[in-house]
């Protein structure tokens, strides 16, 4: 079984011109952003890092401004296909670097097309919250079930919060990146893994906020608060289907994260190449036991077993 850094991103080679998409010194330039970490443009340069920490794999994935929420649909297509065949060609000569696909879950129709097409990707990925419909959308059924049959893993990764109150002191990223993805994982939690039990849902940075608020989850549903559907399971129960990754920058909040997700659903995560990650994701996860350090660093393998 592999160690897996199951959170690292890398931007496409754009092979064809996309509308709003720019290149400027070897970089992109996304709706007039410069994307500007030039670690997201060497493909090598991640898989030597991932070697001198003695990582054997990781999941690559693309960062947040290239989800490009609310697009219309002929755009968000004609993206989604361009960015899947540049990270392709991204990682083509950097075999342990595994692909996931982008999902655009604001256009359900298009990522069930993916889902339905794209054969050759390890997993998917999506952002949770940003600009994305409530996960437990009836819209998103199909691309559920879809997605469940092919037992592939689903990473979400937070997209940019809507609330402005977070554009000042970086909060969009401090406070809003856990926000989202605790909105997200509630959404799944109390609907979507329900009923789709056997969905492989990842969850990034820690679980977000989401440890720190399960067991308040799990206190609505015991004294039956209004809008909670009869009959709904503990939350502290189901929340053990999701996995996380351990980037969560305390041991502290790792410790909470093994008592929420549980041990076998912990993974190793860097971040990579963005100033908010970890060098090393091993560091996340230095004050565990040695043994407890493998299993963590070769769990994502159960996650790939088809």
């Amino acid at each position: 079984m592999p160690s897996t850094d199951v959170h690292t991103h890398l931007a496409p080679i754009l092979e064809r011109p996309v509308d709003g998409v720019d290149q400027r010194d070897g970089r992109l330039v996304i709706d007039g952003h410069l994307l500007g970490a030039p670690g997201l443009y060497d493909a090598s340069r991640l898989a030597k890092h991932l070697a001198g920490n003695g990582i054997e794999r990781a999941w690559v994935s693309a960062p947040p401004p290239l989800y490009r929420q609310g697009l219309d649909r002929h755009q968000t297509r004609a993206w989604v296909r361009a960015l899947d065949d540049g990270l392709r060609a991204r990682l083509e000569h950097e075999p342990m670097l595994d692909r996931l696909t982008y999902l655009p879950l604001d256009r359900p129709d298009i990522a069930l097309e993916l889902v339905e097409d794209v054969r050759d990707c390890l997993g998917w990925t999506g952002s949770a919250g940003g600009g994305s419909p409530a996960l437990d959308d009836p819209a998103l059924e199909p691309l559920w079930s879809a997605i469940a049959a092919q037992r592939k893993p689903l990473l979400l990764h937070p997209g940019e919060s809507p609330d402005t109150r977070l554009q000042r002191h970086y909060l969009s990223n401090l406070l809003g990146n856990p926000v989202e993805t605790g909105l997200a994982a509630a959404q799944l939690v109390f609907g979507v893994l329900t009923r789709h039990p056997e969905l492989r849902i990842v969850v990034v940075h820690c679980g977000g906020i989401v440890p720190a608020l399960v067991g308040r989850w799990s206190r609505g549903v015991a004294t039956n608060r209004p809008g909670i559907a009869p009959g709904t399971p503990d939350p502290a129960a189901t929340v053990r289907l999701l996995w996380s990754d351990c980037l969560g920058h305390g041991p502290g909040v790792v410790d909470l994260a093994r008592a929420t997700f549980g041990d076998e659903h912990l993974l190793l995560g860097s971040d990579y190449p963005f100033p908010m990650g970890l060098d090393d994701p091993y560091q996340a996860i230095a004050h565990l036991p040695a043994e407890l350090r493998h299993r963590i660093a070769t769990n994502a393998d159960a996650l790939t077993r088809v």
